[in-house]
């Protein structure tokens, strides 16, 4: 019975050990997250999380430092999972409101403003939020405006190609109904008397060209003496 009481002691020992260091790490964490250190913070919370991965604080701070670390994505994975979990409406609406900081980053307008309003039923007369929650609203609204956009170009873009492929088969059409004029004739003796021209001219130019280069001149480099 001894023994098993001494194996329950040193275990709550342990306990108590392990909880020590995850609290200094955390304290760690958040001093050098307070001076602008957000990688190093993010070590040690990760540390603090390797003894604890259940840990509220330990998730929340690491969301936060690697949301400083502009990675988005983790961000908002961690702040999700803390949502999740069952914990008092202060935690949960600053647990949204970063969520809903992460989604704006990301350009996911709609989820974040889900996460606002969210977090405002936990905390409904926290400015900040409210402010957050406008912007994304104004946000989401100038990106629908942009698609919109996009959308009537594209549509515009399309019909002046139809237009143009349209005129081309018109043109082509019209070029194949063209009945080419009527051509005379020439007879053999023609045709020999046209060659022979031909040749004449084609021997009186190449005697010019052979002129022109006769009078071209290459001139040297200068040197010095």
């Amino acid at each position: 019975m001894r023994y098993t009481i001494t194996i329950i002691l040193l275990f709550l020992g342990c306990l108590d050990s392990y909880s020590q260091k995850e609290n200094s790490l955390l304290r760690q964490g958040n001093r050098k997250f307070e001076s602008g250190e957000y990688k190093q913070a993010e070590k040690d919370y990760r540390k603090a999380l390797e003894l604890n991965k259940e840990s509220v604080k330990g998730q929340f701070n690491l969301g936060t430092a690697v949301y400083k670390n502009n990675n988005y994505e983790e961000a908002t994975k961690i702040y999700n999972n803390l949502a999740e979990k069952k914990s008092d409406r202060d935690v949960q609406a600053k647990v949204f409101h970063n969520l809903g900081n992460s989604y704006l980053q990301s350009k996911e307008y709609e989820k974040s403003i889900e996460s606002y309003k969210n977090s405002l039923m936990n905390d409904p007369k926290n400015v900040n939020t409210k402010y957050n929650l406008e912007y994304a609203k104004m946000m989401l609204k100038k990106q629908q405006q942009q698609q919109q956009n996009q959308e009537d170009k594209d549509k515009k873009d399309d019909k002046k190609d139809q237009k143009d492929k349209k005129d081309q088969e018109q043109n082509k059409n019209n070029d194949q109904q063209k009945q080419p004029p009527d051509q005379k004739k020439i007879s053999k003796d023609d045709a020999e008397r046209m060659l022979e021209a031909l040749k004449n001219d084609e021997k009186k130019t190449m005697q010019k060209v052979k002129k022109q280069k006769a009078k071209v001149r290459v001139i040297g480099i200068e040197k010095d003496w």
